[in-house]
């Protein structure tokens, strides 16, 4: 019986100790962001061909406060560090759009910025809170002097991916 309740702590205590090694593995996954690299449900052939400029998907939502099953090209300026959870995308005129993952479903590497992709999934406007850019600027980190600029909530797209796919 000592046995058995010897062999069933290290048991407990080598899954414990797997557990915690696990979580300190936390942040964005490993990658190269290759063209042709697909993260979460992917990008369908037609979404791909025909992608939206950021120019364009503006003008929609200028028509309507949510577009649903759009698809968007641009450039990734920023991932988030910490996970891989968020990134940017610049527009045409120069402007950026926050992208988060559907469903926190899927996570993108650092490697993805710079890169030029396609994005699938569903955009609208929003009026993001002080505290909300607060906290994506120190994901980002960014310098307090900057974070401590933060004093308004302020309307932008937000896009929600359910896929990603780099092209070229």
């Amino acid at each position: 019986m000592k046995k058995f309740v010897l062999l069933l702590s290290l048991m407990l205590s080598t899954i414990a100790f797997a557990q915690g090694t696990e979580a300190k593995k936390a942040g964005p996954p490993e990658g190269k962001a290759l063209v042709g690299d697909v993260y979460g449900a992917g990008v369908s052939a037609k979404a791909e061909k025909s992608a939206l400029t950021t120019k364009k998907l503006d003008q929609k939502l200028k028509k309507s406060a949510k577009v649903e099953n759009v698809a968007v090209k641009g450039k990734v300026t920023k991932v988030c560090d910490k996970k891989g959870c968020w990134l940017t995308v610049e527009t045409d005129n120069n402007e950026k759009f926050f992208v988060k993952m559907k469903d926190y479903g899927f996570f993108v590497p650092t490697a993805l910025e710079g890169k030029t992709v396609v994005l699938e999934g569903n955009a609208e406007m929003k009026v993001t809170s002080v505290d909300e850019q607060k906290h994506y600027a120190e994901d980002a980190k960014k310098p307090q002097s900057e974070i401590d600029a933060i004093t308004k909530p302020e309307e932008e797209i937000r896009f929600m991916a359910s896929g990603i796919k780099v092209v070229n």
